[in-house]
């Protein structure tokens, strides 16, 4: 009997070849019992017909919400996210059906954190002030656009999980104060990283860069509004690697707008994709980039490699590693 998987559309890349490419979809050879394609239809969210069609389902971008599987004819027996977050899918519904979410946090780690150093870095240079001052001809303007050096500054983690984690460790070698704030991570863990867990009020005021990796949920959402930016000096960097709900955006432009605070980079947005006349766009003081800093062949392939994984292991009556609701695994497929 075979085990029908879909895999969204948007994973492909303009030649129609998947992003992450083809060695990783071997791992779905693993079991040949395993039939798979690329979902017929352009999707902004899982549709009931789609999960009627498919054992497992790997998504992207489309969201999976209680009424995707809803009707008596639902067939999904797993949904593997491709990435860490999954504030796209309703978890408690998919629970209360039986039906499996994994994720890949491990994937993501090391070129979240390797992109959220580009961003920094990037800032603290003032690396796109002077790439348009040299291509207007402005060389003599080079010393009005001084950069940040890191030795003795302040970076400052709103959220401490793995990407935060990982980031410390890979930061280590530059000489900065280290801070994290998060309620579920102690300084057991952040200590031997270097860090000090400190209130997040305490973060923003201290940190020279501010970065946030936490995960999107109820407690979360616009956790950094206009209170929040306040805090921040006027010489700090506020990047966002997380999602874009986390931060008021209205308020973290006005602050922009003002120069209240030295400038940001932002690779997650309140919408996405982001409007075109989103005034974040206009700003000379913002680095954007299209929630995909991190995407890279290797970040990608790992990715892929450990949601086929997931799958082939429900399929094959396996527990998956990657569980978001343990209590949603029930056994054999």
């Amino acid at each position: 009997m075979s085990f029908r998987v879909g895999l969204t559309r948007e994973l492909r890349d303009a030649q129609g070849e998947p992003a992450f490419g083809r060695r990783a979809l071997e791992v779905l050879a693993e079991n040949p019992a395993i039939e798979w394609e690329y979902i017929p239809e352009a999707l902004r969210e899982i549709t009931p017909e789609v999960a009627a069609r498919y054992d497992g389902i790997y998504v992207n971008a489309p969201k999976v919400t209680r009424a995707a599987v809803a009707r008596g004819d639902c067939r999904v027996k797993i949904f593997a996210r491709h990435g860490v977050g999954y504030d796209s899918v309703d978890v408690p519904a998919m629970t209360e059906r039986g039906i499996v979410v994994t994720n890949t946090p491990l994937a993501v780690r090391r070129p979240v954190a390797v992109a959220t150093l580009t961003m920094l870095f990037a800032l603290a240079g003032r690396l796109f002030a002077k790439d348009r001052l040299t291509r207007a001809g402005r060389w003599a303007e080079r010393s009005s656009h001084m950069g940040t050096g890191l030795i003795g500054r302040t970076l400052g983690l709103v959220g401490a999980g793995g990407i935060g984690q990982e980031l410390l460790r890979v930061t280590q070698p530059f000489g900065m104060r280290l801070l994290a704030a998060d309620p579920a991570v102690g300084d057991a863990v952040l200590g031997p990283l270097g860090a000090r867990r400190v209130p997040l009020d305490a973060l923003l005021r201290e940190s020279d860069f501010v970065v946030v990796t936490c995960l999107l949920n109820d407690e979360t959402r616009h956790l950094i509004g206009a209170p929040q930016l306040a805090l921040l000096k006027p010489t700090a960097f506020f990047i966002n690697m997380a999602r874009g709900p986390v931060v008021d955006e209205a308020a973290l432009i006005e602050v922009l707008k003002a120069r209240r605070i030295a400038g940001a980079g932002l690779d997650v947005f309140e919408q996405e994709p982001v409007d075109p006349a989103n005034p974040l766009l206009g700003l000379d003081n913002v680095i954007v980039t299209p929630h995909a800093l991190c995407w890279t062949d290797e970040c990608f392939h790992d990715i892929a490699a450990t949601g086929f994984k997931s799958i082939v292991d429900v399929s094959l009556g396996r527990r998956p590693v990657h569980l978001v609701d343990p209590k949603a695994w029930k056994g054999a497929a």
